[in-house]
């Protein structure tokens, strides 16, 4: 693979608990990935908007909340809305898997809940970016 991957993290809505999102930025960053980490408190407008500026392959944000459903709707829909389809949507927290199954069929490409291995987030990206080229 010739381009490095680029993936941006974010903490979205009032959720002040950052260390899983650098740990996961930091995961990444070593695996030679480039990281735009968007820090705390980002609407979801900010983090698409940050999204096409930086032109990432993921967006991959972190949640502890309780708020994902919305937080991910949102993001969704936003990049529906602005025609972004050439851009992955992943996360991690705590999330049930009731809800991992539903995130999933609305268009998340994969969820990873504590306790899933960097590696294993590392393997995913490098799969789905090898799987989805840029034109």
């Amino acid at each position: 693979m010739d381009e490095k991957i680029r993936v941006l993290v974010a903490k979205s809505g009032l959720d002040g608990h950052d260390r899983g999102a650098k740990v996961v930025a930091a995961a990444l960053r070593d695996a030679g990935m480039e990281v735009i980490y968007t820090g705390l408190r980002q609407t979801a407008e900010m983090i698409v908007e940050a999204a096409i500026q930086e032109d990432v392959h993921a967006i991959g944000i972190s949640i502890l909340s309780g708020a994902h459903n919305t937080v991910f709707s949102k993001i969704l829909n936003l990049m529906k809305e602005k025609g972004v389809d050439d851009i992955l949507l992943f996360g991690g927290g705590i999330i049930p898997e009731e809800d991992v199954a539903k995130l999933k069929k609305m268009g998340v490409g994969e969820l990873f809940t504590p306790g899933a291995p960097t590696t294993e987030i590392v393997e995913f990206l490098k799969n789905w970016v090898s799987e989805h080229p840029r034109d």
